[in-house]
């Protein structure tokens, strides 16, 4: 018992002790499970396989680095997956903004809290229930065509239309409670000041609300970007024929183990460098 109470003694004089020791868990947790796992992906993405066996060959070689910038499949795939993953941050942007809007902005206040909570609801079920009920909808006789068909058009059906459609939904929430709280956040007296100086309300939006929802909008950019980049289960369920780097990825993982570790190493650095892009806009500091 002395002891006990000569330790908290000690550390209650030593913040920074008492700092360091609760932090030593976590830290260790982070560098030897999260970045050694990532240390070991990068590492192995120079090793070789044996074209008889498929066994790993512990060799080091960049032939996979250049195979994977040199193939032209490999190059398409990876131009495509980035594609897919601006669009989805795109289609996110422009439906979350009058959404959050209207939530934070024009709605009563005693019902924002049930529209931010029904907004919510999508990522309370499961992933895969939601893409299923999407392969649903976008099937053919599906829900998209039977609402189509009266304007003498069809739904979109399987491919990457389809993806980005299912990823949109998915995402959508990740882009909607940032710019939900920057607008709630939003003094009254800047937009009055604004209307009082004789600014419409489209010079408003570009000049004042704009500029201070932007890191928000920033922010849910950095879930969509790196979400819709590593997604791989709804391609294989609405993509169709399209490949994206998680299915690459998925593939290789049997056959060619360091070539699917060079894949993987490619998501990593395009999102550390967006990172790094969405550090400039202040975006990093709203999450």
């Amino acid at each position: 018992m002395a002891l006990l109470t000569r330790t908290a003694g000690a550390l209650h004089r030593r913040p920074r002790l008492r700092l360091a020791l609760l932090l030593t868990a976590p830290l260790l947790w982070l560098a030897v499970l999260y970045l050694g796992s990532l240390a070991v992906l990068f590492v192995s993405a120079f090793w070789t396989t044996d074209s008889f066996t498929s066994e790993v060959v512990k060799v080091w070689s960049t032939d996979n680095f250049h195979e994977l910038f040199t193939t032209p499949v490999f190059r398409q795939v990876i131009l495509r997956s980035v594609g897919v993953a601006l669009a989805v941050t795109a289609l996110c942007a422009v439906i979350a903004f009058p959404v959050a809007f209207y939530t934070a902005r024009i709605a009563k206040p005693s019902r924002r809290p049930l529209l931010v909570v029904a907004i919510l609801t999508p990522l309370w079920a499961s992933y895969l229930v939601k893409v299923y009920a999407w392969r649903l909808i976008l099937s053919e006789g599906g829900l998209a065509d039977w609402l189509l068909k009266p304007l003498g058009l069809s739904g979109p059906g399987f491919g990457l239309p389809a993806t980005v459609l299912t990823l949109t939904y998915l995402w959508l929430p990740y882009m909607i409670l940032p710019i939900h709280t920057a607008l709630e956040q939003l003094p009254d007296n800047l937009l009055d000041a604004s209307a009082d100086l004789g600014a419409r309300a489209g010079r408003t939006f570009r000049s004042v609300v704009l500029p201070m929802v932007l890191p928000s909008v920033a922010a849910g950019s950095v879930f969509t970007f790196s979400l819709s980049l590593g997604d791989y289960i709804t391609v294989q369920i609405v993509g169709g024929k399209t490949q994206l780097i998680g299915n690459l990825v998925y593939a290789n993982i049997e056959l060619n183990l360091p070539m699917a570790a060079a894949l993987a190493t490619v998501p990593v650095v395009v999102i550390v460098l967006y990172l790094l892009a969405m550090r400039r806009t202040g975006a990093l500091s709203s999450l």
